[in-house]
């Protein structure tokens, strides 16, 4: 199941959104054929894609000060924003090409 914190939430959330939440967090769960729930093989898959994010290495780069100011805008973990961000752009041949 996905989790976010509260305080990760960007921007101010209303007083009924923070009970909706609340409230949210106090249900449980509901499978179906549609979306059933996860055995220990299925989860364990994701593990896997997991544990292989961590090899990732770790390289300076030199960012603009408005680009970093942007993505610090985002909160607590930016810098895996960040590299996701790349991750995803560095697929988009266009995008690669417009930026050489």
């Amino acid at each position: 199941m996905a989790q976010k914190r509260m305080s990760e939430l960007n921007g101010t959330l209303t007083e009924d959104e923070r009970r909706e939440i609340e409230e949210a967090a106090q249900r449980q769960p509901v499978f179906d054929e549609d979306s059933p729930a996860m055995t220990p093989e299925m989860l364990s898959q994701f593990k896997r894609v997991h544990q292989e994010e961590r090899k990732k290495q770790t390289v300076s780069l030199r960012l603009s000060p408005s680009t970093l100011k942007k993505a610090k805008m985002y909160g607590k973990g930016y810098t895996s924003f960040l590299s996701r961000l790349l991750d995803e752009a560095i697929m988009d041949d266009d995008l690669v090409r417009r930026c050489i």
